[in-house]
């Protein structure tokens, strides 16, 4: 059941962020990704293991990281980390003791970081999302905030 929701959670996020043009901006999904990302530590919080809180603050970073860089530079890295992420969860449990993880979580949100992958890779492809960043926007931003 875990698998089933954590598909259809994911095509009707994307499809409702699509219908009502939440991602018309490019942070839209690196934001995603931090999120998902931040699970981890809350539940290395709610279980009370310090171990596991700095293992999945390290993890996060690392998927923080990703996250920024997909946004200044492609989309496509957003794809990838998502990807990534599905990959951690599937082998989360072998490797890091989390007490706080719901027995169905991994299951979950592997398939949720799987189908949001491949949602944002096929607007991606149909370019209904700019997957690049525009050159020197960031500079243009801050030189109109003076």
């Amino acid at each position: 059941m875990a698998f089933l929701i954590g598909a259809v959670l994911a095509i009707v996020i994307g499809l409702s962020a699509t219908l009502f043009g939440l991602d018309r901006d490019r942070a839209f999904y690196p934001t995603v990704m931090i999120v998902i990302a931040s699970y981890y530590v809350l539940f290395a919080v709610v279980g009370g293991s310090m171990n596991a809180l700095i293992i999945e603050l390290v993890v996060a970073a690392v998927f923080f990281g990703a996250s920024i860089a997909g946004f200044k530079y492609t989309l496509w890295l957003i794809v990838a980390a998502l990807l990534a992420h599905g990959i951690f969860d599937f082998v989360h449990g072998r490797f890091i003791a989390n007490p706080g993880v719901p027995a169905w979580w991994p299951a979950f949100c592997l398939t949720y970081d799987v189908a949001a992958a491949a949602y944002l890779g096929w607007l991606l492809t149909r370019k209904r999302v700019r997957a690049d960043a525009i050159a020197g926007s960031a500079s243009k931003r801050i030189a109109n905030f003076k």
